[in-house]
């Protein structure tokens, strides 16, 4: 099929001039992928910033150049640590001289999966495992907490944004199919191992003591020690959890919650109820 000569380059000469160091480029200035942020454009003007050492290097044409980043001026989003792997998709396409329809299809098509991909992979699994793990050291008084956090969570962030560059430039649209057939697969397992680290979370830092104790005869019963935690352990720090978050989801601000938990704590402290 014919290209269309609106959507196509002058230049058609397709060798290969991107090196190691135009991705490295690329990888670098993708960290300021959202220093331009707008509702009408999303990410696209951290976009343009982070493709253009590959654009000038591809496009000795000055219309081409031009051409092309125009179109990367249009609409764009997804998360911003896995972005690498698009660019470098982009930039295999762009140095075969790609229309510019199919190079728009591919971003389109990619940029969806891997906004929701790189939620479950950041934000529900990587985060709270390494928060985690630096706030527990931070408990115990380990001041080295907060560094071991940092240190863990950007060998996780550094190596996926600059090994996804590589790997998305070097397989080129090929990477296409693999993202297509195992992206419900990692979604999914990250979800998994996220929500069981939230859950361990909730029963490791959330303190919630009811310390009522029910007397019939002789007999004392703990009504948290003996009735609830044997029903289910840390039963009260889960379900006032699931109301913090059933209050999130009916639009009440973080501001008012940290509200309402204080209050709630000085109220049953004074009428002795926590």
């Amino acid at each position: 099929m014919e290209s269309n000569s609106a959507t196509a380059y002058q230049e058609t000469a397709t060798d290969r001039v991107i090196t190691k160091k135009e991705l490295n480029r690329m990888a670098w200035r993708s960290f300021f992928l959202q220093a331009s942020f707008n509702y009408e454009r999303m990410q696209a003007c951290g976009w343009l910033y982070s493709m253009i050492p590959a654009l000038e290097k591809i496009h000795k044409n000055k219309n081409d150049l031009a051409k092309s980043m125009k179109m990367h001026m249009e609409f764009f989003n997804t998360h911003p640590f896995l972005v690498t792997f698009i660019m470098g998709i982009v930039t295999a396409m762009e140095e075969n001289k790609e229309d510019q329809e199919t190079i728009r299809g591919i971003k389109i098509a990619t940029m969806g999966p891997l906004g929701g991909i790189g939620d479950a992979m950041f934000w529900l699994t990587a985060l709270p495992i390494t928060a985690g793990i630096g706030a527990s050291l931070a408990i115990e008084g380990n001041i080295l907490g907060p560094v071991i956090f940092l240190v863990l969570f950007n060998i996780i962030h550094f190596g996926l944004r600059f090994g996804l560059m590589s790997y998305g430039y070097n397989t080129g649209v090929k990477a296409i199919q693999s993202l297509k057939e195992n992206t419900k697969y990692v979604a999914r397992a990250a979800n998994i191992v996220g929500l069981t680290v939230i859950g361990t979370l909730i029963a490791s830092y959330i303190s919630l003591k009811i310390p009522l104790v029910v007397t019939a005869g002789d007999a004392k019963v703990a009504l948290q020690a003996d009735v609830l935690d044997k029903i289910l352990p840390n039963m009260l720090p889960f379900g006032y959890t699931l109301l913090m978050y059933y209050l999130l989801k009916k639009n009440f601000s973080p501001v008012k919650l940290i509200s309402l938990t204080v209050v709630i704590g000085i109220i049953g402290k004074l009428i002795g109820l926590l």
